[in-house]
């Protein structure tokens, strides 16, 4: 039997018609009734059949992901209980998937959590002002260097999202980000995409919905995480309720360190990671960031057969 993770994904993976061919898992069908009455709406209506542009919404997006990913998680674990996971972790709004999944924080609250969360951070910076970007071929280092460079006249942008070696997500002020891309063509970068976002998530532009999030977690009953959960902005296991929160809040103005925290598991003995979730973008990460990890995704009930099968191998 293999060491393994479950990892949840971030904001981008949701489309609509996902999980269709899961919803007839019972399993699946009750946590999406729960999330359902925590947010009360029909969440579920929205994953299944749109409209796009709704399901698209900052505020909508994040709970219909962090919904999914638990429906995923909570399946797999209904159908080989036997099969325990050491540790877990998300990638930025993933990881509150992650938290749920270590009993730290209910779906009710998480729900709502990133509900508050997603509208804080539409709120924080007005549409258009901000920008982001993947930088693709160049190392961590230029990319960083690359950003201070093109900080000026108070437009600032920053490393975002250490994804994989050679994939570098920027965020800032649009120019700054413009700016950034002319300088790294110049460095000799393979491409600079501009990403199809309403908010430059993960910098310092985010501080005003950190600091709603600070508040709202206040009023949240979290636990201590029952397993670890390998926090974003540090590329290492957190267990404990302070730190969790402490976390949470910095992951709004900090960079989300994937590849270090991918190769930090791996490092602690991680065998294999499993995805619970829609579209597989972690799968694809995580095969650029160490190919001799197993990997694995739970979006049906097809490749949960799959992946236990993997895991009991």
């Amino acid at each position: 039997m293999k060491t393994f993770a479950v990892v949840f994904p971030g904001q981008g993976s949701q489309f609509v018609g996902m999980f269709a061919d899961f919803m007839s898992n019972q399993v699946v069908a009750q946590t999406f009734a729960e999330a359902n009455e925590a947010l009360g709406y029909d969440l579920k209506s929205l994953v299944l059949n749109g409209p796009e542009a709704e399901l698209n919404k900052t505020e909508v997006t994040q709970p219909a992901i962090l919904t999914a990913s638990i429906a995923a998680y909570r399946a797999f674990c209904a159908a080989a209980p036997e099969l325990k996971p050491q540790a877990c972790a998300g990638h930025s709004l993933g990881e509150y998937s992650a938290l749920v999944a270590a009993g730290a924080l209910s779906l009710g609250d998480a729900v709502r959590l990133v509900r508050l969360r997603g509208q804080a951070m539409q709120e924080a910076v007005p549409a258009g002002v901000g920008a982001m970007m993947a930088v693709l071929g160049l190392s961590d280092e230029d990319v960083v260097a690359g950003c201070a460079e093109a900080s000026k006249d108070g437009e600032g942008v920053w490393a975002a999202n250490f994804n994989t070696p050679g994939q570098v997500v920027i965020s800032g002020a649009a120019a700054a980000v413009e700016r950034a891309g002319e300088i790294f063509k110049g460095k000799g970068a393979r491409r600079c995409v501009p990403l199809a976002v309403s908010v430059p998530s993960h910098c310092p532009m985010m501080q005003s919905a950190a600091d709603k999030l600070a508040a709202a977690l206040e009023g949240i009953e979290l636990k201590d995480a029952q397993i670890p959960v390998y926090a974003n902005v540090l590329a290492a296991p957190v267990t404990a309720k302070a730190d969790i929160v402490d976390c949470l809040v910095k992951q709004l103005v900090g960079s989300v360190r994937w590849a270090e925290s991918v190769q930090k598991m791996k490092a602690d003995g991680i065998e294999a990671l499993i995805e619970m979730g829609p579209n597989k973008v972690l799968c694809g990460l995580n095969r650029k960031i160490d190919k001799s990890l197993v990997l694995g995704n739970v979006d049906s009930d097809e490749h949960l057969q799959a992946v236990i099968e993997t895991l009991q191998g």
